[in-house]
């Protein structure tokens, strides 16, 4: 009996301990680092790292690792289903049913398949509650989708316009060159006011939705890092040497709070 109580405990902990981690995921509005997120990034990441080595050129690991984030991303709520199957199954084991009945009746509760109905005290409702989960978990992670290729858009969309203005890889010289050929100085006011708010929306969508930060950008010439990196450089050279307020606003900004995301 005492070995019983300890081992449904130990499912109910496990449950709840999934269930705050997408939570923390996908509903909580801020960067909150949670450790099973963090391994199952972690995991998936040394599988790619043995594919794409650091020994091969840039341009086939690139090719592989565009493939990190959305794969991690889908493979995460697998991951939970796995921990909450588990979770479920210990609290079967506990009510009465056998081991493999146990890890049959959670596993067909949780994908709503029905075809072993738990036939212990308690049993129906424990099925009911776990197959709520494990669509809820689903509808979760579809919900968020488009919200989080809208992000990655809005990110991409200056990154794209900055080629022509800075070259590929970006340069802060060369843009403000051009800039400075074309239109003059003080069109670099309009160009860091947009980069500014840009900053803001990257700092709000990858910190509440970090797995962003391993979508690369849609060519291999480009990266928002670079783009943001030759931004702030050219932002820095003008206020040094122009003094444009809106340079220095822009100059400010900083990527820390999704660079020091630690999902992976």
């Amino acid at each position: 009996m005492i070995v019983q109580l300890f081992v449904a405990v130990l499912g109910i902990l496990v449950i709840a301990r999934t269930v705050l981690s997408a939570v923390r995921t996908f509903v909580v509005p801020r960067g909150v680092n949670d450790r099973l997120t963090w391994v199952a990034f972690r995991s998936i990441r040394k599988v790619f790292d043995l594919v794409a080595s650091p020994s091969k050129p840039y341009p086939v690991r690139d090719r592989i690792l565009a493939y990190y984030g959305p794969i991690a991303l889908i493979l995460l709520p697998a991951w939970w289903l796995v921990l909450l199957a588990g979770g479920f199954g210990a609290i079967f084991w506990a009510l009465g049913l056998s081991a493999e009945e146990a890890i049959v009746a959670s596993g067909s509760s949780l994908l709503t398949l029905g075809f072993l109905e738990p036939d212990v005290p308690l049993g129906d409702i424990v099925a009911f509650i776990e197959a709520a989960m494990g669509l809820a978990l689903v509808a979760l992670l579809i919900s968020y989708l488009p919200t989080i290729y809208s992000a990655f858009s809005r990110r991409e969309l200056l990154v794209s316009m900055l080629e022509v203005r800075a070259d590929t890889p970006p340069s802060p010289v060369v843009m403000i060159t051009r800039m400075h050929r074309l239109q003059g100085l003080d069109a670099l006011r309009p160009m860091w006011e947009r980069w500014e708010q840009w900053f803001a929306e990257v700092e709000e969508s990858h910190s509440s939705l970090p797995v962003l930060v391993f979508y690369r950008s849609q060519q291999a010439s480009q990266s928002w890092v670079n783009a943001a990196g030759a931004i702030l450089d050219g932002a820095a050279l003008v206020r040094s040497s122009v003094s444009i307020w809106a340079a220095r606003t822009c100059g400010r900004r900083s990527l820390r709070p999704a660079a020091t995301s630690r999902t992976s």
